[in-house]
């Protein structure tokens, strides 16, 4: 004997079985989905106190999609760099003289004197516009002699010039001039070598007990010694120039903010009345782009959109479901 339970519930969870149909399904579907795609959405112009502007961005869909969550703001607002080997603090943007600043902390620094810990090899994802500057050093510490050839590098080129990029130089300045801490390396050995890519670094770390790197930090004045070293790894990017985006970030043509419709990586004008293909003042002209919502949506606009809808569907249901006094199979719920 099969015997049916009924469940009291409370009716605005309900929805009639002959009202459970492919076309009325359609239609809600239809009705909802502009609601939710038309959302306030806002690109975060900065993480802390390091301003974030086109190429970058770290809200989903926002910037360039060369740069695609290579940035994250986390919830201290401090700014991090992604990479394969690690994420790394942002200390700086530049966008006159395109680079980032960042420091890691695994390397060697001052205070750690002649304590050579383990470090992690550095690297970029080739996959991005983001390369090392030619302007990082790279100091490695306590070398094996046996596995890298450290030798004073003037000397060793005159004499073996075809192995001279090879060599780890401890004739270096910096080597010599320790930055912050001319004294920290009483007995351990110091060399310089600028690795060719990863895998470089990666080799020279199985001999070497640590490393770290400087960057020259210009400091903006003409003369020839206008540079002064500083720990921490460079990195230069690309600033990618289209007509589309100078359009959108034309203030008299709306000041839009350049971005990307996150399924297909078309290039999307982020207005404050929605997203457009060309530029802000358009966008009464032309119909928005439904398909993506970028950056961040207000807590507010999602709260009415989902209030508006569900007040019109209850209202709905309620005047079309039979009077059954609360009580409903579980043939008929909702949920």
């Amino acid at each position: 004997m099969i015997i049916k339970t009924k469940i009291q519930v409370n009716q605005s969870c309900l929805i009639p079985p002959n009202m459970i149909n492919h076309k009325n399904i359609i239609f809600l579907i239809t009705f909802l989905l502009p609601f939710l795609l038309r959302l306030e959405a806002k690109c975060r112009s900065s993480c802390g106190e390091i301003p974030i502007s086109y190429p970058f961005g770290v809200d989903e869909g926002c910037g360039s999609p060369n740069y695609r969550r290579v940035l994250v703001c986390s919830d201290s607002g401090q700014l991090e760099l992604r990479t394969p080997s690690g994420r790394y603090p942002v200390r700086n943007i530049s966008y006159s003289d395109p680079h980032l600043l960042i420091a890691d902390p695994s390397m060697w620094s001052c205070r750690d004197g002649e304590d050579f810990r383990p470090t992690t090899a550095f690297s970029l994802d080739t996959s991005t516009r983001l390369r090392l500057s030619p302007q990082n050093d790279y100091l490695f510490f306590n070398c094996s002699r046996d596995d890298v050839i450290i030798e004073p590098k003037p000397l060793f080129c005159d004499r073996f010039p075809e192995q001279c990029d090879s060599t780890c130089d401890t004739a270096s300045y910096l080597c010599r001039h320790m930055v912050d801490c001319p004294d920290a390396l009483k007995g351990g050995s110091c060399c310089s070598y600028y690795p060719k890519g990863s895998e470089s670094l990666r080799m020279m770390l199985k001999h070497c007990s640590s490393y770290t790197t400087v960057y020259w930090k210009s400091l903006g004045v003409t003369p020839t010694y206008n540079q002064v070293p500083e720990y921490g790894i460079r990195i230069d990017f690309d600033i990618p120039v289209t007509t589309r985006c100078l359009w959108c970030q034309d203030g008299a043509k709306g000041a839009g903010t350049c971005g990307f419709d996150v399924a297909t990586q078309d290039f999307l004008c982020l207005c404050d009345k929605g997203n457009a293909t060309t530029y802000c003042k358009e966008l009464s002209g032309q119909r928005s782009s439904p398909a993506v919502v970028a950056g961040s949506v207000t807590a507010v606009s999602v709260a009415g959109a989902f209030l508006g809808v569900g007040v019109w569907y209850l209202r709905k249901v309620r005047a079309k479901a039979p009077v059954t006094h609360g009580v409903q199979t579980n043939e008929n719920r909702l949920f």
